[in-house]
C-alpha cells in the first residue's frame, strides 16, 4: 500500500477522548488533520485554553486540536473514532446516531469482543472494529501521558455483511493512521485480533486492578501467574467455542511473556478502580462467564476476578454516597 502525506481536508471527531482517543486524536491533529475531541468539559476546556498537550515516549508537544462537549460536534465528520468506555456504548451510540453524516465510518476503539454488534443494537451504526494497543493516562485535563507502543488492527467482521461503499474502509482507515506515523494494519480476520487482545486483557486487568500493582510485578509472582494462566485457557475454550478461528498457539505463554512486556504500567481497570470509578469489568472477565455460560463452558477463574472487581466498585460507590451525605449534612 502506498502511503500518502495525511489528508488536512479529512475531518476526524474522538467521541470519548478520554487517554486512548485522545492520544490517537492527537497523533492525527499533529500530522495536520483536522481533529475535534469530544470529552468531558474539564479536559474539554484545557485543550481550548493551551491545546493538547502530547507528552508521548518519544516527544513532548502541545497540539492546535478543535475540542467539544457535544455529540453534536461529529456532524460533518468522515471518520468518528467511538472511543468511550464500554459501559457508556449503547448511550453514546444513541447519541451519536443522529449526527453522522453520510459516508462518515465510524471506529471502534474499544476493549471488548461485542461493542460492533452492541452499537448496531443500539443505533443501527456499522461500526468498524478496531484492536488498540497502547499505554497511555490522562494525568490531568488537557495532558496525554503516552507510555508506549500505539498501534492498531482494523478489518470487517466475517459475519457482517458490508455495502460496496464502505468494504474499503479498512484500507482507507488503514491509510489514514499510517499517514499520521501510526502503525496500522488490516487483519484477515479481525475477529481472532479481538479476541487475542481481549484474552490479554482478561488476564492482566483484573489482576492489576484488584491488586493496584503494576503488570510486570503480577507477572514476576508465581500465585498470580497461575491465575492469569487459568483465566487465559478459559478465555481461549470460550473463544474457541464461540467458533472464533485461534490459531494452534501458546497462548499462556504469549500472554503471559505479553504481560511482563508491558513493564510498570497498570491497567485501565486499575485506573479506573484508583479513582473510584466504575471499571469495563463486565465487557472483560464478566463477558467470558456469561458467554461460557452459554456455551456450557466453566469459567470459575474469570468468575473470581469478576466478582472481587464488582465488590471493590461497590465499595467505592458506598463511600462516595457516604462521603456526599456528609457533605450535604455539613
Amino acid at each position: 500500500m502506498t502511503i500518502y502525506p495525511a489528508d488536512p481536508k479529512i475531518r476526524v471527531a474522538v467521541l470519548g477522548a478520554g487517554a486512548v482517543g485522545s492520544y490517537f486524536g492527537g497523533m492525527l491533529a499533529r500530522a495536520g488533520v483536522d481533529v475535534t475531541l469530544i470529552a468531558r468539559p474539564a479536559h474539554v476546556e484545557a485543550i481550548r485554553a493551551g491545546g493538547l498537550f502530547l507528552d508521548a515516549a518519544s516527544f513532548q508537544e502541545h497540539v492546535a486540536v478543535r475540542a467539544s462537549a457535544e455529540p453534536s460536534a461529529a456532524r460533518d465528520a468522515d471518520v468518528i473514532l467511538f472511543c468511550v468506555k464500554t459501559t457508556d456504548t449503547e448511550v453514546a451510540a444513541r447519541s451519536l446516531a443522529p449526527h453522522i453524516s453520510a459516508g462518515a465510518t465510524v471506529v471502534s476503539l474499544q476493549n471488548g469482543v461485542d461493542n460492533v454488534a452492541r452499537i448496531r443494537g443500539a443505533s443501527g451504526i456499522e461500526a468498524l472494529p478496531a484492536v488498540v494497543y497502547v499505554s497511555a493516562a490522562l494525568p490531568e485535563p488537557g495532558h496525554v501521558k503516552h507510555f508506549g507502543r500505539g498501534e492498531l488492527v482494523v478489518g470487517e467482521l466475517k459475519d457482517s455483511t458490508p455495502s460496496t461503499s464502505v468494504s474499503d474502509r479498512a484500507e482507507r482507515i488503514t491509510q489514514l493512521f499510517t499517514s499520521a506515523k501510526v502503525p496500522c494494519r488490516v487483519s484477515p480476520d479481525i475477529s481472532v485480533d479481538l479476541w487475542t487482545k481481549f484474552i490479554m486483557n482478561c488476564a492482566g486487568n483484573a489482576v492489576t486492578a484488584i491488586t493496584q500493582t503494576s503488570y510486570a510485578a503480577a507477572g514476576r509472582n508465581l500465585q498470580t501467574r497461575e491465575v492469569m494462566s487459568q483465566v487465559i485457557a478459559e478465555t481461549v475454550a470460550v473463544a474457541r467455542a464461540s467458533g472464533v478461528a485461534l490459531p494452534e498457539v501458546d497462548f499462556i505463554g504469549m500472554g503471559l511473556k505479553f504481560i511482563e512486556s508491558i513493564g510498570e504500567a497498570t491497567s485501565s481497570t486499575a485506573q479506573d478502580l484508583a479513582r473510584g470509578k466504575r471499571s469495563e469489568i463486565d465487557s472483560l472477565n464478566g463477558y467470558v462467564v456469561r458467554r461460557g455460560k452459554e456455551l456450557g463452558i466453566a469459567a470459575p477463574a474469570n468468575f473470581t476476578l469478576f466478582a472481587l472487581v464488582k465488590l471493590l466498585e461497590d465499595k467505592a460507590a458506598a463511600e462516595q454516597q457516604r462521603a456526599s451525605a456528609q457533605k450535604s449534612s455539613a
